[in-house]
């Protein structure tokens, strides 16, 4: 596979995110501790440690990722050298309540539960302030006013430095704004899924909200990499409609033709999968998973990748979102995602 020069840690560009900075690529910390099968946690921090050498400052977790695993690991990453909390923006969640080895969940916005999660968040990072603390969904018998007060209690408590929203509604988020500015909305957002080009993306530009775009490379899909059939059996892919036999055959075919033109350009088609995202809109901030520096290498390339207007035409029209098989998720992970 021919692969992008790698850039100096000096080259990788950042993109605002309310009063923050972060690198124009993040790492999203999820399959460090569930959902993608087996992981190991020195391997973790080796790719944690690889991807701050190579600029990225901008690390994703949750208290749902592993059930407090995932913001562990990163307590563990910063704890080895005290000098990281400084480099890295640390952005977790709240709001999404599950049970060990289950994956339906409920969702909590209460005022009570936003201040246990915070200072358990706190405790497992092993942090005094949390970067960028989201609702990671919201509930809404929770007023969003209510909700973005809370919040801005604990900013205004010292206990996190800006205010995200995940999977909301452009409506939701004017009604969030105007309470107290959103640094960042995360949703998914990818060549094959593209529902935030609806509204939520120009509303996030016209408001000064930084877009956190988590799954950019379709849960690996779009790597042109992955076998669905070869899936580990805890593997939460398995069971998601757009993995499934005559879905996934149908997908793969959009996926063979971006092989081809990344191909063309020397690159690899998870590049061109980021480098769409950044080229597309100064605002979008793509945090790709992996536990491979092999991987995050590769993808750490794509803010390298010059893609012309043509070739983000010819992609928009290859992946329209008439052509995707599938639902994005299965009906359960769809509690608490709104849409516009």
């Amino acid at each position: 596979m021919n692969t992008l020069h790698t850039p100096s840690v000096s080259a990788l560009p950042q993109r605002p995110i309310g009063p923050l900075s972060s690198s124009a690529l993040g790492l999203g910390c999820m399959g460090m501790s569930e959902f993608y099968g087996a992981s190991d946690d020195h391997a973790s921090l080796q790719v944690l440690a690889r991807a701050l050498e190579r600029g990225i400052t901008h690390f994703d977790s949750a208290d749902t990722y592993g059930l407090g695993h995932n913001e562990s690991l990163l307590g563990r990453f910063l704890a080895e050298a005290p000098e990281r909390r400084a480099q890295v923006l640390i952005a977790t969640k709240f709001g999404i309540v599950r049970e060990a080895g289950r994956y339906e969940r409920r969702i909590d916005n209460s005022p009570a539960y936003l201040r246990s999660a915070c200072e358990a968040s706190l405790r497992r990072l092993g942090v005094d302030c949390i970067d960028l603390y989201y609702c990671h969904r919201r509930d809404p018998a929770v007023p969003i006013e209510d909700l973005m007060g809370s919040l801005a209690d604990l900013v205004q408590a010292g206990k996190i430095r800006a205010i995200g929203l995940s999977e909301v509604s452009a409506a939701t988020l004017q009604r969030a704004h105007a309470v107290h500015p959103v640094a960042a909305v995360q949703s998914e957002y990818s060549l094959w899924s593209r529902e935030p080009e609806n509204q939520l993306l120009a509303t996030c530009a016209q408001l000064g909200t930084a877009f956190v775009a988590y799954s950019p490379l379709g849960r690996a899909f779009l790597t042109g990499q992955l076998n669905p059939a070869a899936l580990a059996p805890d593997d939460f892919r398995r069971h998601n409609p757009r993995f499934q036999a005559e879905a996934a055959a149908h997908n793969q075919l959009l996926v063979d033709a971006l092989a081809r033109f990344a191909a063309e350009r020397g690159a690899s088609s998870a590049q061109v999968a980021l480098g769409w995202l950044l080229a597309k809109h100064p605002h979008v901030i793509p945090i790709p998973g992996t536990r491979k520096i092999a991987r995050l290498e590769e993808n750490a390339a794509a803010c390298a990748l010059p893609l012309s207007p043509t070739d983000l035409g010819w992609l928009d029209a290859l992946f329209d979102p008439g052509t995707i098989a599938g639902a994005r998720y299965p009906e359960a992970g769809m509690t608490g995602i709104e849409s516009d």
